[in-house]
């Protein structure tokens, strides 16, 4: 891949994948907060300066390695807003409220750009005009926020997905059993991305989050 071709895929990815990953870490602060927990705040973790929540793999070593083998930037994690579960008013029915705003702040981030792309679409596309790379960057807007929605949506801990169960569910051996998951959770993710095992779930429900936010904002 020619520097031109990185420079190209960085300039359209950079600003909507630092978005997504630090405003779905932000949000997980932000309603902990809401809900008794000031840990993020108290740590400098509630700010959309990208370099308080930036994470060496997650932010820089794996978005590179794509950027390098696959051309495209299409996976990234920050470094995870610390919630103090025992801090909250109702530990259990809020840490699903904490869990699931990561993924609400990634959807609603999805149509923003969508709304974007759509009203750049009124306005008429002249070919070679700067608009063309905002109809890019908006596009891939769209796609990693809903593929970061999706993905944490997974089922399984330290994933929002796998919290929602352990918090929702009622106490017993299931949700212990996903507890004791969580210190091999991002093993066990990595193990399925790779096997493309955890793409079966994720494609499909990325997709359908995709046609439903192009739709709301008139883009079917």
């Amino acid at each position: 891949m020619d520097l031109s071709s990185i420079i190209t895929v960085v300039s359209i990815a950079a600003i909507p994948l630092v978005l997504a990953i630090t405003l779905h870490e932000v949000a997980h602060g932000w309603v902990a907060k809401l809900h008794g927990d000031r840990t993020a705040e108290s740590q400098g973790r509630l700010t959309l300066n990208p370099l308080s929540h930036v994470d060496l793999v997650g932010t820089l070593l794996m978005p590179a390695l794509q950027l390098l083998f696959f051309k495209t930037v299409l996976f990234g994690w920050a470094k995870p807003v610390p919630v103090a579960q025992g801090r909250l008013r109702n530990p259990r029915r809020d840490m699903v409220r904490v869990a699931l705003a990561g993924p609400l702040a990634n959807i609603l981030m999805a149509v923003c750009w969508a709304a974007i792309l759509a009203i750049v679409a009124r306005l008429g596309v002249p070919d070679g005009s700067p608009a063309e790379w905002l109809v890019e960057m908006s596009m891939y807007g769209v796609t990693i926020n809903a593929l970061l929605a999706a993905f944490n949506l997974l089922p399984l801990p330290p994933l929002d997905g796998g919290r929602v169960l352990v918090n929702a569910l009622p106490r017993g051996p299931f949700t212990r059993f996903l507890e004791s998951l969580e210190p091999w959770g991002l093993v066990i993710v990595m193990v399925l991305l790779v096997t493309n095992v955890a793409w079966m779930v994720v494609g499909p429900l990325k997709a359908l989050l995709e046609t439903g936010i192009y739709a709301l904002v008139g883009l079917n």
